[in-house]
């Protein structure tokens, strides 16, 4: 009889009591309540807790003001139109590609290009085998060999340019004392075989016959900045 009454007096406790508290009775018979909110919880389920409740809150507004902008910006597909109107705002902008290679973009006078070994006005070479050149390249590109002529004067019998090791530095102009070996601005060349990337001595002077205009241009635009 008292087992059934204290089940009775427990089953309308708990009816009684709010689902946030727990339950619990002492030996002696007395209740007492402990509100779940009271008991410890880890960090990282009070966080994601919270910000559960924010977004929940925040993607289901409760007062008139938010549930009317609500159903205004979903009939009149508000951000389906701003995002149409960003596009036709860059459709309508001022493209920033071009249409290589029918248009090119500026080239800086200071652009490292392919190389060129150039002469002077009488068609005598510039180079003077003082192999500077040679010296500091940091890519070990450059291999000159040089024989004094009957006139005295030294030059190159041979100047070869490994294209595949070069790295455009550009040293090798600097370190010129008389303006012979340049980088001019092609950078539009390819080859099939390493062999047509090895330039020696005539493609070199090839290259600078073929650009010394603009290669006489470029110099004479960079020569404060040397």
């Amino acid at each position: 009889m008292l087992r059934r009454c204290a089940r009775v007096a427990l089953k309308r406790a708990r009816e009684a009591l709010p689902s946030t508290s727990v339950r619990a009775f002492a030996s002696d018979g007395s209740r007492a309540v402990v509100d779940r909110d009271s008991t410890p919880r880890s960090p990282a389920t009070t966080a994601s807790a919270d910000r559960a409740r924010e977004l929940a809150e925040k993607a289901m507004p409760t007062d008139l003001a938010g549930v009317l902008d609500a159903s205004a910006k979903t009939l009149v597909l508000t951000e389906l139109l701003r995002g149409m109107s960003l596009t036709l705002k860059y459709f309508f902008d001022k493209k920033v590609t071009i249409n290589y290679p029918f248009e090119k973009g500026p080239l800086s006078p200071r652009f490292r290009g392919e190389h060129a070994l150039r002469r002077y006005p009488t068609g005598e070479e510039r180079c003077i085998a003082c192999k500077l050149c040679e010296a500091i390249c940091p890519a070990q590109a450059i291999t000159i060999e040089a024989e004094p002529r009957d006139d005295g004067s030294r030059r190159t019998t041979r100047y070869d340019i490994d294209m595949v090791k070069c790295i455009y530095c550009g040293l090798c102009q600097e370190a010129c004392p008389v303006d012979a070996i340049v980088e001019g601005p092609n950078f539009e060349f390819a080859a099939e075989t390493r062999e047509e990337l090895m330039y020696d001595k005539d493609k070199l002077l090839a290259n600078g016959d073929r650009w010394e205009t603009q290669l006489a241009e470029r110099l004479r635009i960079e020569a404060p900045y040397r």
